[in-house]
């Protein structure tokens, strides 16, 4: 059963449809509460009040969408609006990254080949949490540049160049904290 099926069966009353829902876009929305607000315990709460607003607004999502997007978005919005954090924040100059010195095969082939998470989660809390949020929807989740923009409220070339930043951020971090050869 697909998902445009599901939804039909919540909105004609079949409430237990919605499990389904649950189990399969919880993980990711507590990764995303959790890299905008901080903690476990208020990520989960951002995912179970980001499924209560699901559930009761579901007769107004558009099918022309994702369903995991349109979620990822709730749950976005409602970390955000939870927090009084700005998750945008620089932890070093722009400048000082060398720009040119990658591109963005090169990063994500290495972000690809790292298997070791904790230690891709150790780099990622050295960022800001939007950056971090990045990296996590488009490496760990394949979200399309598209989908992070709607997720995010950004537009697409804000995303481009955010992420093109955070690339380079996690680049720097990753050679800073770890004795290992430059990628």
């Amino acid at each position: 059963m697909n998902e445009g099926q599901l939804i039909q069966q919540v909105l004609s009353g079949d409430a237990s449809a919605f499990s389904y829902f649950v189990d399969q876009y919880q993980h990711m929305g507590i990764t995303i509460a959790y890299r905008v607000v901080g903690n476990m315990q208020d990520a989960e709460d951002v995912v179970q009040e980001s499924y209560i607003k699901v559930f009761r607004n579901l007769h107004s999502f558009r099918k022309d969408s994702r369903f995991s997007s349109w979620f990822y978005r709730i749950v976005y919005n409602t970390a955000i609006s939870t927090t009084e954090l700005k998750i945008w924040h620089d932890e070093m100059p722009v400048e000082s990254l060398e720009m040119a010195s990658t591109s963005e095969f090169d990063t994500e082939a290495k972000m690809c080949e790292i298997e070791n998470s904790e230690t891709v989660e150790y780099v990622l809390s050295k960022m800001s949490k939007g950056d971090a949020l990045l990296l996590t929807l488009f490496y760990l989740e394949d979200n399309s540049i598209k989908e992070i923009a709607s997720i995010m409220g950004l537009n697409i070339p804000n995303v481009k160049v955010r992420l093109h930043r955070a690339r380079l951020l996690f680049k720097h971090l990753w050679t800073k904290n770890f004795d290992v050869p430059t990628f």
